[in-house]
C-alpha cells in the first residue's frame, strides 16, 4: 500500500493492522513528527518516504527521501501499489486522491475533506471510507427499504460546558475532548460540531441522496443507525478504535476478531441528545448544506481558514462557525469541475482571512 499520512492516529493504526496482516508498504507520507516516521521505517521497510518540509529530508533515516505536495503525486503516479491509504488532514488531501483515482487505485480514505470539497467530481465506487460513521452505515445496510441513517457525535470538548463559557474557550479547552485523543485540528472540529457536518456530506456522496442526520451519544459506542421502512431500527455497536474500519477498508473482509466485544453490561445505561444549534451555531446550515452538497468546498475552505485564525489568536472559538456562516451565505454557486473547486477555495480562504 501507499499510506498518506503515517504518523497521525489514522496511518498508526493502519500501520499496525498492515504488521498483524503481513502487508507491504511501498510508500510512507508524513508530516513533521520525523522522529515516529523513523521507527516506521525501520518495521516497514518502505521503497519510498516523503515529507512535507525540505529542512526535515536530511533527518529522515531513508535511502530515497523526496518533498512536497507534488513528490506525493508523483510517488502515487509511480508505484505498483493498487491501494493508497489517505490519511491526509484537511484540503491537502484532495489532489492525492484525485491522482489515485486517476491512476486507477483504490482509495481507503480517511480524508474527509476530499468528498467534502468535490465529492460531485469523486467516483466513489473507487473509495471506501475509513471512518467508523460510514463504515457502521455500510455494515448495517440491507436490501430492504431505508427511511433514514442516523451517525452519532461525542459532542466534543463543549458538549457539557455552560453556553455563556463558549466564547472565553481555549485552543488548550477545545482539546480536552471527552471519550479520546485525536489530533488538533479534528478535535476543534468536533467541538464545533463541522466534523459531523462533514460525516453527513460524506455519507450523502458515498450512499447517494437521502434522508441523514446525526444525534450524540455520550459514550462513543453506537456509531451508526439505519431507520427501515418498516419502522424498524438497526445500530452498528463498537468499542471505538480506527483499526475495524480500517482492517475492511484495506481488506475488503475480515473474518478474525479486531475489536473486544462491547460489554452492554459494564456500559450500562447509554444516553442520547439531539445537536443544540445553541451550541453548535454551524449546525444551522446543515439542511441547507445537504440540498446544495457542492457547497462543502465553501464550508471546508471557510473552516481551515478560520481554525488557522483561531490557532494564531487573531478571533475566538465562536468566531469559527460565524466565518464559515458569513462565507456560507456569500458564496452560493456550486463548482461545475474539479478546477472550479481549487478556484473557490481560494476565494473563500481569503474572504474569511478578511473577516474582522
Amino acid at each position: 500500500m501507499i499510506l498518506l499520512g503515517s504518523t497521525g492516529s489514522i496511518g498508526v493504526n493502519t500501520l499496525e493492522i498492515a504488521k498483524r496482516f503481513h502487508l507491504h508498504v511501498d510508500i510512507l507520507v508524513a508530516g513533521k513528527n520525523i522522529s515516529l516516521l523513523n521507527e516506521q521505517i525501520k518495521i516497514h521497510k518502505p521503497r519510498i518516504v516523503v515529507v512535507s518540509q525540505e529542512k526535515d529530508r536530511s533527518l529522515v533515516e531513508h535511502a530515497n527521501v523526496l518533498c512536497g505536495e507534488e513528490a506525493i503525486l508523483e510517488a502515487i503516479e509511480n508505484s505498483s501499489s493498487s491501494l493508497v491509504v489517505n490519511a491526509l488532514v484537511g484540503f491537502l488531501g484532495l489532489r492525492p486522491t484525485l491522482k489515485a483515482i486517476e491512476c486507477g487505485k483504490r482509495v481507503a480514505l480517511a480524508n474527509k475533506e476530499s468528498l467534502v470539497a468535490a465529492g460531485a467530481f469523486i467516483d466513489t465506487s473507487k473509495i471506501q471510507p475509513i471512518d467508523s460513521e460510514h463504515f457502521g452505515l455500510w455494515y448495517l445496510m440491507q436490501n430492504r427499504a431505508i427511511a433514514s441513517m442516523t451517525i452519532t457525535a461525542s459532542g466534543g470538548a463543549f458538549r457539557d460546558w455552560d453556553l455563556k463559557d463558549l466564547a472565553t474557550a481555549s485552543l488548550a479547552d477545545t482539546q480536552k475532548h471527552p471519550n479520546w485523543s485525536m489530533g488538533q485540528k479534528i478535535t476543534i472540529d468536533s467541538a464545533t460540531m463541522v466534523n459531523k457536518m462533514f460525516e453527513l456530506l460524506e455519507a450523502r456522496w458515498l450512499f447517494g441522496e437521502g434522508n441523514y442526520d446525526a444525534i450524540i451519544e455520550t459514550k462513543s459506542l453506537i456509531h451508526a443507525l439505519i431507520n427501515f421502512k418498516d419502522g424498524s431500527t438497526t445500530a452498528h455497536i463498537a468499542n471505538a478504535s480506527m483499526q475495524l474500519p480500517i482492517s475492511y477498508a484495506i481488506m475488503g473482509r475480515v473474518d478474525e476478531q479486531i475489536l473486544t466485544p462491547v460489554d452492554l453490561v459494564k456500559a450500562g445505561s447509554l444516553e442520547f441528545r439531539s445537536i443544540d444549534v445553541a451550541r453548535y451555531g454551524v449546525w444551522q446550515i446543515k439542511e441547507e448544506l445537504l440540498k446544495n452538497p457542492k457547497l462543502g468546498v465553501v464550508v471546508n475552505a471557510a473552516n481551515e481558514a478560520s481554525i488557522a485564525k483561531f490557532l494564531l489568536g487573531k478571533n475566538g472559538f465562536l468566531d469559527i462557525s460565524k466565518d464559515i456562516i458569513k462565507a456560507f451565505e456569500k458564496f452560493s454557486d456550486a463548482p461545475s469541475s474539479v478546477e472550479d473547486v481549487f478556484a473557490i477555495d481560494k476565494e473563500v480562504r481569503a474572504f474569511v482571512e478578511s473577516l474582522a
